[in-house]
């Protein structure tokens, strides 16, 4: 695939639709959601224009905090902008998925929680040679080991410099570069904390 004009594919109309239908999901009740469709037609061909003369500009991102039970700061964007990440994600997913490690399963398609916990079931079952038990010392008993760990503080950390250096090497299309920058500079960790409850939340950042 050619990633030196890409841009006009994300500003499509018809993966704008596509990347409404997508943000929209599970949430066609939400507020937010309703509001955006009582003028949806107008609502989507701004965004068309916005994207189409680079003038795009995301709305502040509202941050609130969750308990599930750890607590966590979660920033969320508004339903305009979870738009405009599907149809960015559209069309570059397949060129970065590609690259990726079988063994990795965090939002792929056909992957995900459960396939990783099958997998992981798999490994378990190669490395106790399927259970097998012959005597209380056998290789059955101490042959693998598995490491759990979390990056603290990861999305708030992480250097964007060298996170567009990275996806620049893959997308040759510097407008569609002028966009992921767009939504990275509209993150900020200093964001205000608002009071917040699951009932109310309408869609979260991922």
């Amino acid at each position: 695939m050619e990633t030196d004009n890409l841009y006009h594919e994300i500003y499509n109309l018809s993966n704008l639709i596509l990347a409404w239908r997508e943000a929209k999901k599970h949430k066609t009740k939400k507020p937010c959601v309703i509001e955006f469709e009582q003028n949806k037609t107008k609502n989507l061909l701004r965004l068309h224009e916005e994207l189409k003369n680079q003038t795009y500009m995301p709305q502040p991102l509202k941050t609130f905090i969750l308990r599930d039970p750890k607590t966590r700061k979660i920033s969320k964007s508004a339903f305009r902008d979870r738009i405009v990440h599907h149809a960015l994600v559209r069309i570059i997913e397949p060129i970065f998925d590609k690259t990726f490690i079988y063994d990795s399963y965090a939002n792929r398609k056909g992957k995900g929680n459960l396939f990783a916990v099958k997998r992981l079931y798999y490994f378990m079952r190669k490395v106790s040679r399927n259970g097998k038990i012959n005597g209380w010392f056998n290789r059955n008993q101490i042959k693998g080991y598995y490491f759990k760990a979390d990056i603290r503080h990861y999305f708030d950390e992480v250097n964007h410099e060298i996170l567009l250096k990275i996806i620049s090497k893959k997308i040759n299309d510097m407008k569609v570069i002028w966009l992921i920058n767009r939504i990275l500079e509209n993150y900020s960790i200093g964001g205000a904390i608002e009071p917040f409850t699951l009932k109310e939340e309408c869609h979260l950042a991922t």
